[in-house]
């Protein structure tokens, strides 16, 4: 791949960005808040016109954008849908977003998009799958993409393969990134048993490319990975570890469900933000 392809406006590091929502259009016209980058999931803009994509590059000329893939199934034992994936790199070429990412889960079969970001069994067999899929999808955008780890409601007695190792895996035989979702480890983490810190930890630092924070709900059955609430406290200690150890790195916080108004939303962002300039800070008195 040509680095040479990624375009030159990146996310500004002492700043976090949010998600870019129809109903914060108007507001985020008007209010231009200084966020780092407004993030879109990228299956929404697939037209070729019309008024969400035309919003869309409007912003595109104050904020860089990341494009955010659910459907692409990456994970699916079928080959990836060519029209899916030409419509992306029309897209892709269109935006020259600052980031390209995608799910590491399948949603399809056949014909049949189920709707869901559903989990992989972590095994040798999924990996050259999911491998496979990413080299593809990463040569035909002619650039580098990132993968994100999904919250999970079940667990296969087929994985091998602990969940942190088999992500950073991917990323070591691919040359892709990471997109990684401390919200999901956490969500993970708490319904199976599981130890959030070993995933993050199992990570390369060199392969995230882009954090992403949101708030899970809460049920009697267990986390929900809603994007509905605030990020709750746990969340929050888990991101600012990481970010000691990552050092700044491009941050969203997803609030799709239950969407509050768009300050309310900067404002979350801006928690973010606070890690970041101190994580900044600590790195210029290092050096």
């Amino acid at each position: 791949m040509d680095s040479a392809r990624f375009p030159p406006r990146a996310p500004d590091l002492r700043r976090a960005g949010i998600g870019l929502r129809t109903p914060h259009f108007e507001a985020l016209g008007a209010s231009r808040p200084a966020v780092s980058f407004l993030e879109v999931h990228s299956e929404n803009y697939f037209a070729d016109g019309g008024p969400a994509l035309g919003w869309l590059e409007r912003f595109r000329a104050d904020y860089p954008v990341s494009l955010h893939g659910v459907a692409l199934s990456l994970g699916s034992a079928d080959r990836l849908d060519p029209v899916h994936l030409d419509r992306l790199a029309r897209l892709v070429a269109r935006i020259e977003p600052a980031l390209v990412s995608e799910h590491l889960c399948w949603s399809r079969i056949g014909a049949r998009n189920l709707g869901e970001l559903l989990p992989l069994p972590y095994s040798e067999e999924s990996l050259a799958v999911v491998c496979s899929r990413v080299d593809e999808t990463q040569e035909r955008l002619g650039r580098r993409l990132l993968v994100e780890n999904v919250s999970a409601y079940l667990r296969f007695r087929e994985s091998t393969i602990p969940e942190g190792e088999f992500v950073a895996e991917v990323a070591r035989r691919t040359g892709c990134g990471v997109l990684l979702d401390v919200n999901n480890a956490y969500v993970n983490a708490e319904n199976h048993g599981t130890d959030a810190r070993a995933f993050l930890a199992a990570i390369d630092p060199a392969s995230v490319g882009e954090i992403h924070l949101a708030g899970p709900e809460r049920t009697e059955d267990g986390l929900i990975d809603s994007h509905g609430t605030r990020v709750p406290p746990e969340v929050w200690t888990l991101y600012e570890e990481t970010i000691a150890r990552l050092g700044p790195v491009p941050t969203l916080v997803e609030w799709d469900t239950n969407i509050p108004a768009l300050d309310v939303l900067v404002a979350e962002a801006g928690k973010a933000s606070a890690v970041l300039l101190r994580a900044g800070d600590r790195a210029k008195v290092d050096t």
